[in-house]
């Protein structure tokens, strides 16, 4: 008997006329409806921009409608008419601006205007950009050591900005590059890498047309990539299976409407999407796939006793890996009251995903969050990676490992250099190319940066877009630490709470969106390109006229800061005058980008090598390597089971959310509607404590360090959720995710697996 609550009533599939009201509701929202609709139609096309969401693979492109639901709200966002002008920062003071919630403040609109703070009016003022850059390039050359600066970059920038802002901090003289991949997938990359010797998934977006199962893990693609769902649609359509491991029953995991197939849509029908859907603990996926190994041994022992033949695939075992004699001792060697305890499933239910998995010929996993957030995800992800080896279920068509990105160039920005850690090889070609001397020492992640500013060792701070106060854990001490630099240094569309978390010396720097037509100096329109979840890197150009006059686009921005710093040694103006000149550096720089500029302006552009999909394996072995690392003693859950009164939370997105980025106050498919302070637990765990739905409650985290972390005033959910197992949105719940517990190999806060407990608010 599983720990979960019956099915909540759903009447409604995912997607359908639902979403296209949202779309609808969010283009008038935006105050430039008729823009916002034309530029939609060139969303993900050949020859308009990538979209500014997520990173989910582009099909050939041709005459659909290359966007979904949350698609329109990013562009919307970005195409508003509502402009955040200097006069709005006169009229209000960053300390007042501080207490704004994230939706107020990005509502106001784009900003217009570089800005500088005024610590005497407390208020950000107008400056020219010439300005700009040498009031940043003063405090930069004023620093004791240029490891005393972070250079933090969202995945929202393109390849060329990237490259260029890595460049810029290495001639600087630091490797310090906090990115927000350190807070999402850094598990999947340190994982795979350690795996099959390449931190990216190995299929591409045709391999799920031919999959005959589909894994999904801690992930709820109708919110976070929401045309994934047409991709997952399409396989059940045709007879796959797609079984779901996910401790939150999600909507669009379940069923889902495709507003483009119009008889789907007259009739109001929908296509069930999971023929398997299992509630896990927070963190009980690795228990759940060792305990689908266990049983396709114990299968597999039977076949050879019987006479027939191995249900392994032993010639790619045989060619292809090391390490499976270990895996499989420690695998038999699990007991299965331990796997039950830890996943949070029964063994039916995990027989039951064993024969989803045994009775396909190709096989795909696919994961998110839900399996990097945690304190073993590394491990998990290899766990992952073993089970398909058993069946030779990578490098080949219709079968892989996808590790699903958030962000849409996020996978991009690493690629080209964006590493606290950085190859030997890349330092040298950089080098070579540009005549600088790299750093060698490895610089700071998202966490060392962190401690870093905390203990004052960080002096100065510059974000390439993204919130970073909001995106990481433990809110008020990295609002402080923040606070404490010398300098920082905002490049972003819109003003954020972030951007309130002021140095002494703090600029705002406003930056083109990717809708709109970068136009450089003499009249040519440029374009970026960036890199989607399937290594597939094509170009992105805006059609939208500029927010305002003022702005430049983030490669000029760098490149404007870099000179004033750095002089002219290298020829900063002439990349950010053509953007062909930076993409035919970096190709002398980046393996897989040769013949950059011809081959990205093709269709859909061109894919980078993969060489763990060609079975090449670029591991120390020279394969693939199975991990023995053993099931953990205890994982949070059951050690929260054990402390009265004790949840573990995990922090997830709304439907009308992108990261940081709040695009309304509606989670339509979970049913909240004009709230977001709201937490999710199953309705014997709210009377268990004592309360009712609805209930108001703060929540309390619990890291046994010695701090008070409180998140005021939320209301309690009834919801279909393992029980012990609580559920609310970030930023608001980040402030009691400590800063200072991370993941194993990866530094990745825990943000699916935070201790809490709850204080009832007396009734108002």
């Amino acid at each position: 008997m599983t720990n979960v609550a019956p099915p909540l009533k759903r009447s409604h599939a995912a997607g359908g006329w639902g979403a296209l009201r949202s779309c609808g509701k969010h283009l008038l929202r935006s105050g430039s409806a008729i823009t916002g609709a034309m530029t939609l139609l060139k969303a993900n096309q050949a020859d308009g921009f990538d979209c500014p969401g997520c990173a989910w693979g582009d099909p050939e492109h041709g005459s659909s409608f290359e966007f979904c639901e949350n698609g329109v709200k990013a562009v919307s966002w970005e195409a508003t008419a509502r402009r955040a002008t200097p006069a709005f920062f006169a009229e209000h003071t960053v300390s007042a601006l501080r207490g704004w919630t994230d939706y107020d403040l990005e509502n106001v609109g784009r900003l217009t205007e570089p800005m500088r703070y005024d610590p005497m009016t407390d208020r950000y003022v107008a400056v020219t950009w010439d300005e700009a850059f040498a009031g940043i390039a003063t405090e930069l050359r004023a620093l004791n050591s240029p490891n005393e600066a972070e250079f933090y970059t969202s995945g929202r920038a393109s390849n060329e900005a990237a490259f260029l802002y890595q460049l810029f901090a290495r001639a600087y003289g630091t490797n310090n590059f906090p990115d927000c991949s350190n807070m999402c997938h850094e598990a999947s990359g340190v994982g795979l890498i350690q795996s099959i010797g390449i931190g990216k998934g190995t299929v591409l977006l045709e391999d799920f047309h031919h999959a005959d199962a589909i894994i999904v893990i801690g992930q709820n693609p109708g919110t976070n990539h929401p045309r994934m769902l047409g991709d997952l649609r399409k396989a059940a359509m045709r007879g796959a299976r797609v079984a779901v491991l996910n401790p939150v029953r999600e909507r669009g995991l379940e069923r889902f409407a495709d507003p483009q197939d119009k008889i789907e849509m007259i009739r109001g029908g929908a296509t069930s999407i999971a023929s398997h859907y299992f509630q896990p603990k927070l963190g009980g996926d690795m228990a759940a796939i060792r305990g689908v190994a266990k049983i396709v041994f114990a299968r597999d022992d039977a076949e050879r006793a019987a006479g027939r033949p191995t249900l392994l695939d032993e010639a790619f075992l045989a060619e292809h890996t090391v390490g499976l004699d270990a895996w499989r001792a420690e695998v038999e060697a699990t007991a299965w009251g331990h796997i039950e305890d830890q996943s949070g499933l029964t063994y039916d239910e995990i027989e039951t995903l064993a024969e989803v998995y045994l009775g396909a010929e190709r096989v795909i996993a696919t994961w998110a969050m839900g399996v990097t957030q945690h304190k073993h995800s590394v491990a998990t992800v290899r766990e992952i990676a073993n089970l398909l080896f058993l069946r030779g279920h990578v490098g080949r068509e219709g079968a892989g490992l996808c590790p699903v990105r958030g962000h849409s160039n996020v996978q991009g920005d690493r690629t080209v250099g964006i590493n606290e850690n950085p190859p030997a090889w890349l330092l040298d070609n950089l080098d070579r190319e540009f005549g600088i001397v790299s750093p060698r020492a490895p610089g700071h992640n998202v966490l060392h940066a962190i401690h870093a500013m905390v203990e004052g060792r960080s002096k100065a701070f510059i974000g390439l877009g993204g919130n970073f106060a909001r995106a990481t854990p433990d809110t008020e001490i990295v609002t402080a630490a923040l606070r404490s630099c010398r300098l920082t240094v905002q490049i972003a569309t819109k003003p954020n709470l972030g951007h309130m978390a002021v140095g002494e010396v703090a600029y705002l720097l406003p930056c083109l969106g990717r809708t709109e037509i970068d136009r450089n100096l003499a009249g040519k329109t440029q374009i970026v390109t960036v890199e989607d979840s399937m290594s597939m890197v094509h170009g992105s150009g805006g059609i939208n006229k500029p927010a305002s006059p003022h702005l430049k686009s983030e490669v000029a921005i760098i490149a404007g800061i870099a000179a004033a710093t750095l002089g002219d040694a290298i020829d900063w103006a002439a990349m950010a005058e053509d953007h062909d000149i930076i993409r035919d550096r970096l190709s002398r720089v980046i393996p897989g980008f040769e013949d950059y500029n011809e081959r990205v302006r093709r269709p859909r552009g061109f894919h980078l090598r993969n060489s763990a999909a060609e079975r090449d394996w670029k591991t120390p072995s020279g394969k693939a390597e199975f991990s023995p690392a053993p099931l953990p003693v205890e994982i949070e859950h059951q050690a929260a089971r054990k402390r009265k009164g004790q949840y573990v939370l995990q922090t997830f997105r709304s439907h009308d959310q992108y990261n940081t980025t709040i695009y309304g106050l509606d989670d339509r498919y979970r049913g909240v509607y004009g709230e977001r302070r709201v937490v999710f637990a199953h309705p014997d765990d709210i009377a268990a404590m004592g309360a009712e739905p609805n209930a108001r409650v703060d929540v309390i985290g619990s890291a046994d360090d010695g701090r008070t972390r409180v998140a005021e005033d939320f209301r309690l959910v009834a919801y279909d959720i393992p029980r012990g197992c609580v559920a609310g949105y970030y930023p608001e719940l980040n402030s009691v995710v400590p800063f200072n517990k991370a993941g194993d190999g990866s530094d990745t806060p825990l943000s699916k697996s935070v201790m809490v407990t709850f204080r009832q608010r007396a009734a108002a």
